[in-house]
């Protein structure tokens, strides 16, 4: 434990918190920031969005009787401090940072209730709780703890409609700190702001609107309001919100002053703020951007550029900046996304959505049916799409199996910078249908584009072989090669192609590969179940020719490094000719 973790260190148990003087809790507040700043710095991690809600927790451990009093996080990527007070401080220690997760998770306490990465979803759940607690004649206190930013996703709306109606206790905490990931956006958050100004008394009040009782607190970091504010509404016997102001990042001012830099932050030095190995490498966001700003220039249909509040993560603010008028963040709505999109593209406006892989499964009924069935030609642009060492929240493996399944959707899989632009220039002028690119994530690497036109599929053969072909798609194209040196080392030439398109089959090459070849490999950044493999394997399923998929096991994985999956899922080049030898000798 940190030398400056004095109070801590009397804390196993959250009724312990409740034996401590104000002068304790405040110092506690203080060392808890300390502790989980350092934990971030060293590993990266979620820092804005738990340095302002150290005295909200302190509050609930010091009022609350968890996990009698149920407390449910949204995103849960603000539940450090939580864990701190709840038995799992040895997870903030240097050497055992990685023994606990970064969001809530009923596996490791009794305090936590649901594993939870996605926002929107507190009050829903919260609902549930109450409710299951009204059917068994139980008693406690039923606490969402939902941001300003999680607000704006359709579900929180479904959950206060219901929750608004019960007749029972269920207090919903609106930490309002201005701020999603980046700005937020739209008119609630106007509607926000006219509360703050007024110190809670507008007569405009949502809240109200939907059947709550409401208190407003100004300063949420200010530790004696907030216990006195939770000690009035523990037990409240109807549904209450309670609007709490804070600041986000609070106690280190890199994370004040740039809040969506510090929303989560990868390792950086404590004492500057900045990042500890930074890189100068080119980047596909750098390439995209450069692209799309120049379209937007030039283009003749006009071209807009979508987000669901995750800027960053495609380096979009710099598009924003130059394109102020063709930029839309429409905050923590991915279905609005879609739906939206498909109607820029059905009036002839080009949008070009970014998602994350993690979220797009949000929007699958609007990818269905507002987008696919209605053959709008908007362009999705899929990135965090791989296996990778995540938690089990925020998944990159399952975007080929969800969006292979819907019909009038292309998904195209560029491996090289040259395939990106290609890519690109195809979707944004062919008006047939939608098209998603999958963004690939293992550097960018150069080539010859495979084609110019992606209308029909037309695989790209790298190298020559027999015997053996690897289908290696996208980003496992680098992992391809590498496998045909492997291959060759053993003294065999096998042939390797860069297919670029994960929906639809290049059924010539296929049948051509049957001539000179026994066994197929296929090689995908993602789940094997639902994936590009099964294609290929099913296509050949009535021929004599054998089909080896490699790829992610159909799983939730958590926190496991990705050199250790690849081992696990035998996507090392070793292991791959290994498996194929054996196949070969049967």
């Amino acid at each position: 434990m940190s030398k400056k973790a004095g109070i801590l260190e009397k804390i196993n148990v959250p009724q312990d918190v409740k034996r401590l003087t104000m002068d304790e809790l405040t110092l506690l507040a203080e060392e808890m920031r300390q502790l989980i700043l350092e934990k971030n710095s060293a590993i990266g991690g979620h820092v804005g969005p738990n340095l302002g809600v150290i005295e909200l927790t302190i509050a609930f451990h010091y009022v609350f009787d968890s996990p009698q009093d149920k407390i449910v996080w949204d995103v849960s990527h603000q539940s450090y401090g939580h864990k701190l007070l709840t038995g799992r401080k040895h997870g903030f220690t240097s050497g055992h940072y990685h023994e606990i997760s970064g969001y809530s998770n009923q596996h490791e306490s009794e305090h936590d209730f649901f594993t939870v990465g996605h926002t929107s979803t507190s009050i829903s759940l919260a609902v549930g709780l109450a409710k299951a607690r009204d059917l068994k004649k139980e008693t406690g206190n039923i606490l969402a703890f939902i941001g300003d930013g999680s607000l704006s996703g359709g579900l929180a709306f479904e959950g206060l409609n219901n929750g608004g109606a019960l007749q029972s206790n269920l207090i919903v905490l609106v930490n309002d700190n201005e701020m999603s990931i980046d700005e937020n956006q739209g008119s609630l958050y106007q509607h926000l702001a006219e509360l703050r100004k007024s110190n809670g008394t507008s007569k405009h009040n949502f809240f109200k609107a939907m059947g709550f009782d409401y208190r407003y607190v100004a300063d949420g970091n200010d530790l004696a309001q907030v216990i006195r504010t939770f000690e009035e509404v523990k037990d409240s016997d109807h549904p209450i919100v309670l609007h709490v102001h804070t600041e986000k990042g609070r106690g280190y001012e890199p994370a004040v002053k740039n809040k969506m830099k510090y929303h989560w932050h990868v390792p950086f030095d404590l004492s500057t703020g900045e990042v500890k190995k930074a890189t100068s490498a080119e980047n596909f966001n750098q390439i995209i951007m450069n692209y799309l700003d120049e379209k937007t220039k030039n283009n003749a249909d006009p071209i807009v550029a979508i987000n669901a509040a995750i800027p960053g993560m495609f380096g979009l603010k710099e598009y924003q900046k130059k394109h102020p008028d063709h930029y839309f963040d429409v905050g923590i709505a991915e279905q609005h996304s879609i739906t939206f999109a498909s109607a820029l593209a059905s009036q002839g406006v080009r949008p070009v959505v970014f998602h994350s892989s993690v979220f797009l499964q949000r929007a699958y009924d609007q990818l269905s049916h507002d987008l696919a069935i209605n053959e709008n030609p908007a362009v999705l642009l899929i990135g965090g799409a791989s296996i990778s060492a995540s938690d089990r929240t925020h998944q990159g493996t399952f975007d080929i199996p969800y969006l292979s399944s819907i019909p009038n959707i292309k998904y195209l899989a560029p491996a090289t910078k040259e395939d990106m632009l290609s890519m690109l220039d195809w979707a944004l002028s062919q008006k047939d249908s939608p098209v998603a690119i999958r963004i690939p994530a293992h550097g960018v690497f150069s080539g010859k584009a495979i084609a110019k036109d992606y209308h029909l599929p037309r695989y790209q053969v790298i190298n020559e072989g027999s015997k053996v072909a690897i289908l290696a798609l996208g980003g496992f194209l680098e992992l391809g090669k590498k496998t045909v040196k492997e291959f060759a080392d053993q003294k065999i030439q096998v042939t390797l192609i860069n297919p670029g398109t994960i929906t639809e089959l290049d059924t010539n090459t296929l049948e051509k590969l049957k001539e000179q070849h026994q066994v197929i490999l296929t090689l995908e950044d993602g789940s094997l179940s639902g994936g590009f493999g099964e294609k290929i394997s099913r296509y050949y399923g009535s021929s004599s020719m054998k089909v080896l998929n490699f790829g992610a096991q159909k799983e939730f994985t958590d926190s496991i490094s990705t050199q250790e999956l690849y081992k696990r899922y035998h996507l090392t080049p070793q292991q791959i000719v290994e498996d194929t030898q054996a196949i070969l000798k049967h």
